[in-house]
């Protein structure tokens, strides 16, 4: 199953989270290593829910939309000015498809976004 996960998450630049009976919903996203990154909060997208969750599903969808995996995922705050945010936030930040330069997103992101890091249970 691990396979399964990393091959589909790492060819994945949209995920379907499913946090706390909610409804699921779209969130673009990054594998980096073995896990996937999200960033909400302003200017960004909306993650309802993920930002207090201690697990989420996590489903890929495939060409055709129907499911490819789908996967249970510890969830925890990467926090900045911390070594983990340093490794990840300039990959997430140069993936940011229309934003401003990367520097500049990770501030923002730093002070009023929250960078989620879901790894498979």
């Amino acid at each position: 199953m691990e396979a399964l996960v990393s091959e589909a998450m790492r060819k994945a630049a949209v995920a379907w989270l499913t946090v706390a009976g909610r409804p699921p919903y779209p969130v673009w996203c990054h594998w980096i290593d073995d896990a996937l990154y999200v960033v909400s909060g302003a200017d960004e997208q909306t993650a309802p829910g993920l930002a207090q969750a201690g697990t989420v599903t996590v489903t890929a969808r495939g060409d055709h939309g129907g499911a490819i995996v789908a996967w249970t995922a510890s969830v925890t705050r990467v926090p900045a000015g911390t070594d983990a945010w340093a490794a990840v936030v300039p990959v997430l930040a140069a993936k940011r498809l229309n934003s401003a330069p990367a520097a500049e997103l990770a501030r923002r992101w730093a002070t009023e976004c929250v960078v989620s890091r879901l790894t498979p249970r």
